[in-house]
């Protein structure tokens, strides 16, 4: 085949998930849902937060965080899914392309950081009670959430900007439906090898690392639950840090799982969904997550909603 340089190169084909015109409306109304539900879903949580002093603590400021990481995670990837099937055309071009692998990468990490930085906060809310408020002051909390966005944004930038070194072949074809790096990686027609240290090294620390930290903070918590007497203390206790714990096993079930055996393991379906679910579906599903649980939510978010649609 002929080669490219990565800068001459028009466009990249994203294969997406079918070529049936029948099921391709469907799933365009599926993910246009799905997007609008994540959007709305997320924008009312920071509202809710923003609007209400009660929830001025540091699990809601970190849950704020996260709700804007999910809609910049998912508005990288399916606004263009959508226009792409709209539109009959699967074409990207390569700084679309770049731009969307970095964004996507940038979103990621604020993710792993941020529930990394929940798990701490839950850590001490549990195992630290009566000292609680003053080590998770308003100084830690903004430097917490400073510094996750600061590392996501600088941690992104090693794996994009060595695809900049890459040559690239005609006619290539995706098989995703955005530009998923390690998909990308495979169909370079150079030598990959730094990429791949990069894309591993990447991982490990902003992704790993994060997991042992969230992993370790939850051993102690469940060492401090079990010392509770009573049952209902334990509830209690449990309760406080269940939704936190269900979106991590979520999340991270399902995306280091693709990532780590990406390099291993040819493209396939199961892939493909196992990215759907921590793209599209996760990010949807943790405001539900997050307020069916949490009964302070939603008391401001029926607040919030009954000022936005005054009811006679």
């Amino acid at each position: 085949m002929e080669r490219e340089n990565q800068t001459e190169a028009d466009n990249f084909v994203l294969l997406g998930f079918t070529d049936d015109p029948d099921l391709q409306s469907l799933l365009f109304g599926l993910l246009l849902a799905m997007y609008l539900v994540t959007v709305l879903g997320n924008l009312l949580i920071i509202l809710a937060v923003i609007s209400d002093s009660h929830l001025h603590t540091p699990m809601y400021f970190f849950l704020s965080n996260l709700s804007l990481a999910d809609i910049g995670f998912t508005s990288t990837t399916i606004p263009k899914a959508l226009r792409n099937i709209q539109t009959h055309s699967k074409g990207i071009t390569f700084a679309g392309c770049i731009s969307q692998i970095y964004f996507f990468v940038l979103f990621g990490c604020q993710d792993n950081l941020l529930l990394t930085v929940m798990a701490y906060d839950r850590f001490v809310a549990i195992c630290h009670p009566l000292h609680y408020m003053a080590i998770m002051n308003l100084r830690l909390c903004l430097l917490m959430a400073l510094g996750s966005w600061l590392v996501s944004v600088l941690g992104s930038l090693p794996e994009t900007l060595t695809i900049l070194r890459l040559s690239f072949c005609t006619n290539v074809k995706i098989p995703h439906f955005f530009c998923d790096l390690p998909e990308v990686l495979k169909l370079a027609c150079s030598d990959t090898l730094v990429n791949n240290i990069v894309v591993y090294t990447v991982t490990i620390i902003l992704a790993v690392f994060p997991l042992s930290g969230i992993l370790l903070s939850y051993s102690q918590i469940f060492s401090s639950i079990l010392r509770i007497s009573s049952a209902e203390g334990k509830y209690k206790a449990f309760s406080t840090c269940g939704s936190h714990l269900l979106v991590v096993f979520l999340f991270y079930g399902t995306g280091l799982g693709v990532y780590l055996s990406s390099a291993a393991t040819p493209s396939s379906r199961m892939s493909l969904m196992a990215s759907v679910l921590y793209t599209m579906l996760t990010p949807m599903l943790n405001p539900f997550i997050y307020s069916l649980r949490n009964r302070d939510i939603k008391v401001v978010l029926g607040r919030v909603l009954r000022k936005m649609v005054p009811l006679n």
